[in-house]
């Protein structure tokens, strides 16, 4: 192969590494900056969908002791001070409330206030507890809604690269306009790659999420019902 024809043939070499190597540095940077930015939202999207599997499978072990008939102290005891989930830490707070209340020996008036107060503990905690399972959610709505158009501008800034090269060699060959423009395109699709995952991720977990804290909001409610039937037949 003799000289011109070598250096047509690495002129149209459009594989990704020299696509990226051959690119301007706005363009590197902001390559790099959306594979960054997709390895990251990889990572949270494995640890939120195992985190929230493994709450789930918790969550069944909790109701299946809960609803077994023994004893609601009992059960206290046995989970302690550390619950492992936030079902069990809801079922703790208003315990601790309960028992709280119950060592002062309220009067009868006062002990009337105590399913409100237990009731206010359970959707704190509830709200502590959901607050922490969606963090760094945002992170992947935000990635969604914009990296398309990050990559939508290193394709521009290539192109206006591309352009600019041919107007200064004067040559509108396929050898060199195609590396140019192979290079802003690249920038779109790691745009895509970085967003689809993401938004399709987001509308998932957000879904499993608002189906886990129904959950949550179900056992509280049957749990405050049942603490307030106990409430009754003391009082």
């Amino acid at each position: 192969m003799d000289p011109i024809q070598t250096a047509a043939a690495a002129s149209t070499d459009l594989s990704i590494w020299t696509l990226f190597m051959e690119a301007d540095i706005i363009v590197k940077a902001v390559m790099v900056a959306l594979v960054a930015v997709s390895f990251w939202c990889w990572a949270i999207i494995f640890d939120k969908l195992f985190r929230l599997r493994g709450l789930v499978r918790r969550a069944e072990q909790f109701e299946e002791s809960f609803w077994s008939g023994g004893s609601l102290e009992e059960l206290y005891d046995r989970i302690g001070s550390r619950p492992m989930d936030p079902m069990s830490s809801i079922f703790v707070a208003a315990m601790r409330e309960w028992r709280r209340s119950a060592a002062k020996g309220l009067a009868d008036p006062v002990r009337l206030s105590l399913p409100q107060r237990i009731d206010r503990v359970m959707q704190v905690t509830m709200s502590r507890e959901m607050e922490a399972l969606e963090a760094r959610l945002g992170f992947l709505a935000s990635v969604g809604s914009t990296a398309p158009f990050i990559g939508l501008f290193g394709t521009v800034w290539g192109i206006m690269n591309a352009f600019h090269h041919i107007g200064e060699t004067k040559n509108t060959s396929l050898a060199v306009v195609a590396p140019g423009i192979a290079e802003a395109l690249f920038a779109t699709a790691l745009g895509l790659v970085a967003a689809i995952p993401a938004v399709l991720a987001y509308n998932k977990l957000s879904t499993d999420l608002d189906r886990y804290a129904k959950r949550l909001e179900g056992f509280a409610g049957e749990f405050g019902a049942i603490l307030s039937r106990q409430l009754e037949e003391k009082v």
